[in-house]
C-alpha cells in the first residue's frame, strides 16, 4: 500500500488501556482521523466524543488505516489480536508499543513480515499524561523507510521521537536498559531514606540533596562510558577498593541501625568479585565486566 504520509494522516489505535487511551487522544489533538477498538467498548466512550472512530472489531480497526498502533498489556495478548489479522495487515505498518523483550520483538517482526506487514517496534518512555508533550520520549526499531513514512504521524506522540536502528530488539534492549538504571536509583533513594529515617530525616531532605548529587552522577557516568568503550578503566577518580572500603561503611551503619542490607550486600558480592578478578585498582567502570557475565549458580 503506497502512502506518503502528508497533513492529517489517517491511524489506527488498538487497545485503549490508560497508555493507548492516551496515544489516540494525542493522534485527535494533532487532527489525525482516528480509529479505535478494544474489547471493552466502554473505554473508547471518551474518545468517540472527541472525534474518535470506534471500529465495530478489531479487524474493521487494522482494516481503517494505513498505520496500525497496538498497546496492550503485554506480547502474548497483542498477538492474541494480531494473529486472527494477518491478511488485512498485509501492506500496512504495525507499530507496536507494547512493552517486552528484544526476543519477542524479533520474533513479532519475523510473524508480521510474513504476513505481508511492516513491523516497527516502539516503546514508551513517559507516563500516560505526558503523551502528546515534549516530555514525552518514544523509541522505534525496525525498517528505516517505514519510520520515515510515518515519522509526522509518530511525532504526534511525544517530541522526543526516535529512531534506533533496522534491528527490532533495539527499542525493548533500550527500554529494559532504562529500566535497570530507574530501579537502581529508586532503590538506593529508598535504602539512603530507611537509612536518614533512623535519625527522624524526612524523605524529601534527602530528595533535595539527591537532585544535586545526580547532576554529578551524570558527569561521571559519561567518563565512566569513554572508559567502556575504550576498555580501559584508569582510577582517574577513585578505585574499586575505595568503593569497597565504603560499603562495608554502608553495611556495617545499615545493620546497627536495623535496617535491611540486602542491597548493600548484593553490590559488595559483585565488588568482591572484581576485586577477586584483579580490578581492584581499576576505576569503578570496570565493574562493566560483572555485569557482562552470565549468572552462575554459585554454593
Amino acid at each position: 500500500m503506497p502512502y506518503s504520509d502528508a497533513g492529517h494522516a489517517p491511524v489506527t489505535v488498538i487497545g485503549l488501556g490508560r497508555m493507548g487511551q492516551a496515544l489516540a487522544r494525542a493522534f485527535l489533538a494533532d487532527g489525525h482521523p482516528t480509529t479505535v477498538w478494544n474489547r471493552s467498548a466502554a473505554k473508547a466512550e471518551q474518545l468517540v466524543a472527541r472525534g474518535a472512530i470506534l471500529a465495530a472489531s478489531a479487524r474493521a480497526a487494522a482494516a481503517a488505516s494505513p498505520l496500525v498502533v497496538i498497546c496492550v498489556a503485554d506480547y502474548q495478548a497483542a498477538r492474541e489480536l494480531l494473529d486472527p489479522l494477518g491478511d488485512v495487515l498485509a501492506g500496512r505498518v504495525l507499530v507496536n508499543l507494547t512493552s517486552g523483550t528484544s526476543k519477542q520483538a524479533r520474533e513479532t517482526a519475523d510473524w508480521a513480515t510474513l504476513q505481508g506487514a511492516t513491523y516497527l517496534d516502539g516503546v514508551i518512555l513517559a507516563f500516560p499524561q505526558g503523551i502528546g508533550t515534549a516530555d514525552a520520549v518514544l523509541l522505534y526499531s525496525g525498517p528505516r523507510p517505514a519510520f520515515d513514512t510515518h515519522e509526522s504521524t509518530l511525532q504526534s506522540l511525544g517530541a522526543g521521537t526516535t529512531y534506533l536502528g533496522v534491528d527490532h530488539g533495539l527499542s525493548s534492549l533500550y527500554d529494559l536498559a532504562m529500566l535497570s538504571v530507574m530501579w537502581s536509583v529508586l532503590n538506593g533513594f529508598l535504602h539512603g531514606t530507611a537509612l536518614l529515617g533512623t535519625a527522624q530525616v524526612d524523605a524529601a531532605t534527602l530528595a533535595q540533596f539527591m537532585k544535586q548529587g545526580i547532576g554529578s552522577m551524570i558527569e561521571w557516568i559519561s567518563a565512566y562510558a569513554e572508559q567502556i568503550d575504550a576498555g580501559k578503566y584508569p582510577a582517574v577518580d577513585s578505585t574499586i577498593n575505595t568503593h569497597l572500603a565504603g560499603m562495608k561503611h554502608l553495611i556495617q551503619e545499615s545493620e546497627s541501625l536495623g535496617i535491611n542490607v540486602e542491597l548493600p550486600k548484593f553490590v559488595k558480592t559483585l565488588t568482591d568479585r572484581a576485586v577477586a578478578d584483579g580490578r581492584g585498582g581499576d576505576s569503578y567502570a570496570a565493574m562493566i565486566e560483572q555485569f557482562r557475565k552470565p549468572t552462575t549458580a554459585r554454593p
